[in-house]
């Protein structure tokens, strides 16, 4: 077998419309393979960046726009009895020609191609053309024939299988791409290939057990031998003529199991699958490092409703999730480097599972792999996400087809523990008014519960399907009833105040979140408003979500002092976003083992916008991110209403026992002391442990002059509790007194506080836009200090780093 990548020599031009621009008609460009149309015509400088101001607005008419790429290439003919052109990934109404023949045409982007070319080729130069139709006009013209279907947002996502996203969302730009967005290339073979190789991993007890389910492709009726290697044990079969499976089991002996990060190593072992022909010569190898681990989800019923606990290796996991979305709209943007910026982003603030949710796409390799290697575990949406989905040809066959191959692709990953067959769907079908439009027509159903967990149950029986996010177990159940299964909590966002939070007792909570705009760096990088505003007008472009601006000042009311500038605003909507988080995740996780998982909306953005997000579309950490890493900390401590009273939660995360004396102090603003108690904490593994707050303790003599503070020694955060709002409080003027002194690597700037100092942080993007902080949102009482590790290329100016906007708390308003 050879492979010869065509990647090279590519020019992109726009077949003629009346939408195409002057300077793009009848013009050839460069193009990169694999790349996309938006990021070929950023290179020659005819568009420009649509992340900048509302440059976004210029560029809908690529997606409206049909596109032709075309390549030479050379080929010399060297016998073997197939060559293949072979296309993993096109976006996504592309129709192939090679030597001016049509060779193909495809309709999916969530799946790969491959062609059978070898008639159609000559010695020497050959030519390749893939022209690409506008996405619009294919999805309008299946919205036209199959009628109307409900959805999130006025595009017909919902009619093509491409990334949604890629419409826009509420935290996302409409940029519809077209192009080759993944490799391309001619695989000659002779006699057979391996077509698909899906190793099934299980444990037996102690020892593994690995399945490997192989399928070739014949060029003729020769005899086959399939071989397969792990952890030093062999097995082979032979594939009679005439025959295209086989099925080969090894057995190892005890081997050292893959865990999620926090509970263990993250072994993997190479597996190895060879190919042979009749004359034992090697015709086709496949190799892949697998983990051996037990997965299991438990929704057994019980006394509060139905459970959703994830087990991995027979270990209840609490589950610390971030939802994740595409980290760009241009997926050839996304390295592997910038993937390990992220991961390492999410394991440093606590997390244990992504959830690749449905509106985006099946991730990269490097992706599943990076997962793999650092024990995050993957929660895998199925690509529906927000519509109603006609279930009519060709899309039943297109999805089953991507779902079949991505199945298949992504078995033999210990990160992913499961399958998620839509997002929201489920409850848009009872809650968002689709049945009367539907009037009757299909919405999904039968994807999410006949066609997605048949192929689940036939090609990955490993892992636990659920049909929806949220889902609570059956059909006659409400899909979002806390009670049982997974929960989306959108009412505080959308209505509510986020102390709402503490309203449900949920079992697993897959989405809920809270806005803030991106860093102050990363807003001046893409915005050229003068003066910057909340309602400015590169602002306003930048915030997607319906009513958003509205939502954040209602936050702002209910909780904080009135912005007196920009300035403040910006602080006082990021350290909302913060508190509404944790204290979501924090009465969350003090619920367990009733609520056992919560995931987060959302890790990442994908351009520089305001949003729900821990991580700015520059790659900036929000404060949301410094709250996130100490809600979901290994241990926990945290004070909680209960009953009308206090209860100190004490939350173990760890694999051995926490035992402690903690103190609980309420105390006055100007840190003099009013009642004081102690108590001991012996917290099992996994586990948690609730002790009331003594009601002298629990009950101020001044609401808006004193608080609570709870601390249990080293190696954990304090926790706080204030009994009135900031908005209420009788805050001192904010007094501190502040060193800066170079450290290896950067300056640590010491903050000695001469008053209470309420959520202390430190924005050095403001400064210079590398820097970053190593910590945020501390809380000071009188002569308390805090250190900030701060990082840049040069030395920053200290009294910058000192003095406002860049040194904030609340008391400074």
């Amino acid at each position: 077998m050879s492979q010869q990548p065509l990647h090279e020599g590519w020019t992109l031009r726009a077949v003629p419309g009346p939408q195409v621009p002057s300077e793009v008609a009848d013009r050839e460009i460069p193009a990169t393979v694999p790349g996309c149309v938006h990021t070929d015509l950023l290179d020659a400088g005819l568009i420009a960046d649509p992340f900048l101001d509302d440059n976004e607005r210029t560029m809908t008419w690529i997606g409206r726009t049909d596109w032709v790429y075309e390549t030479t290439f050379r080929h010399e003919p060297d016998g073997e009895d197939r060559v293949d052109l072979v296309c993993a990934g096109l976006d996504t109404v592309a129709t192939l020609s090679v030597n001016g023949v049509e060779v193909g045409h495809t309709e999916n982007m969530h799946r790969g191609y491959r062609f059978d070319v070898r008639s159609l080729l000559r010695a020497g130069d050959n030519t390749l053309t893939v022209r690409f139709d506008s996405a619009y006009r294919y999805a309008q013209a299946h919205q036209d024939r199959l009628g109307d279907r409900p959805n999130a947002y006025p595009e017909p996502f919902h009619f093509i299988r491409k990334m949604a996203c890629n419409f826009g969302w509420d935290w996302g730009p409409t940029l519809v791409t077209a192009g080759i967005w993944q490799e391309i290339g001619l695989h000659a073979w002779s006699t057979a290939r391996l077509a698909s190789v899906r190793p099934l991993v299980t444990l037996d007890g102690a020892d593994g057990r690995v399945e490997v389910h192989v399928e070739v492709e014949r060029a003729g009726d020769d005899p086959l031998t399939v071989r397969a290697e792990v952890a030093g044990v062999a097995a082979e079969a032979m594939i009679p003529a005439g025959q295209q499976t086989a099925v080969l089991t090894l057995a190892v002996s005890e081997p050292a199991r893959w865990w999620p990060r926090g509970y263990g190593e993250q072994t993997r072992y190479p597996l190895t699958v060879t190919l042979l022909g009749p004359t034992v010569s090697t015709l086709d190898s496949w190799s892949r490092r697998i983990g051996f681990r037990a997965v299991r989800l438990d929704t057994a019923p019980d006394a509060h409703g139905s459970a959703f606990t994830l087990h991995v290796n027979d270990v209840p996991v609490f589950v610390r999730g971030v939802n994740w979305i595409p980290d760009d709209p241009f997926p050839t943007r996304i390295t592997r480097d910038r993937l390990a910026e992220r991961f390492t982003q999410a394991i440093e603030a606590n997390v244990n599972l992504l959830r690749v949710w449905g509106g985006g796409r099946y991730e990269s390799a490097d992706f599943y792999d990076l997962a793999d290697e650092l024990g995050l575990l993957v929660q895998q949406d199925f690509l529906f996400a927000c519509a109603a989905y006609p279930e009519e040809e060709p899309f039943r066959t297109e999805v089953e087809a991507e779902a079949r191959e991505q199945v298949t692709r992504l078995a033999g990953h210990p990160s992913l523990v499961l399958w998620t067959g839509n997002n929201e769907n489920i409850w848009g079908w009872h809650d968002w008014d689709w049945q009367e439009p539907l009037g009757g027509r299909t919405w999904g159903r039968g994807y999410y519960l006949e066609l997605l967990p048949s192929v689940v149950a036939e090609l990955d029986p490993t892992r636990p399907y659920w049909p929806g996010s949220p889902w609570s177990g059956r059909e006659d159940l409400h899909p979002n009833d806390p009670s049982h299964g997974t929960t989306h909590i959108w009412d505080v966002w959308n209505t509510d105040d986020y102390t709402k939070y503490r309203a449900y007792t949920p079992r697993f909570v897959a989405e809920f979140g809270y806005q803030a705009p991106p860093a102050y760096a990363t807003l001046r990088r893409a915005l050229s408003d003068e003066p910057l505003a909340p309602d400015s007008p590169g602002m306003a472009h930048h915030q997607k979500a319906a009513g958003g601006d509205a939502k954040l000042q209602r936050g702002l009311d209910a909780h904080l002092p009135v912005p007196r500038d920009f300035d403040d605003w910006h602080f006082l909507t990021q350290l909302n976003q913060a508190r509404a988080i944790q204290l979501g995740v924090e009465h969350f996780r003090s619920l367990r083992p009733v609520c056992m998982g919560t995931i987060v909306w959302q890790l990442n953005d994908c351009w520089p916008v305001t949003s729900w997000s821990a991580v700015d579309g520059d790659g900036r950490r929000k404060p949301l991110w410094y709250a996130l890493r100490r809600a979901y900390a290994d241990r926990l401590l945290t004070v909680q209403p209960r009953d009308g009273g206090l209860v100190l939660v004490a939350v173990n995360d760890g694999g051995t026992p926490w035992r402690a004396t903690a103190s609980v102090d309420r105390v006055g603003l100007a840190g003099e002391p009013r009642a004081k108690a102690t108590v001991e904490l012996d917290v099992p593994a996994y586990g948690t442990v609730t002790l009331p707050v003594p009601a002298e303790l629990a009950r101020p003599e001044d609401a808006r002059r004193e608080l609570l503070v709870a601390d249990a020694g080293a190696g954990v955060e304090r926790a706080f509790w204030f009994f009135a709002e900031d908005r209420e409080i009788e805050w001192p003027a904010a007094r501190w007194d502040a060193v800066v002194e170079p450290v290896d690597g950067g300056q640590r700037v010491r903050v000695t506080a001469g008053t209470v100092l309420r959520d202390l942080t430190l924005f050095p993007d403001r400064v210079d836009p590398a820097a970053s902080v190593d910590e945020a949102l501390v809380t000071l009482l009188p002569g308390e200090s805090a250190s900030f590790l701060v990082r840049a290329p040069q030395a920053l100016d200290p009294a910058a780093l000192t003095s406002r906007p860049v040194l904030r708390c609340v008391n400074d308003i």
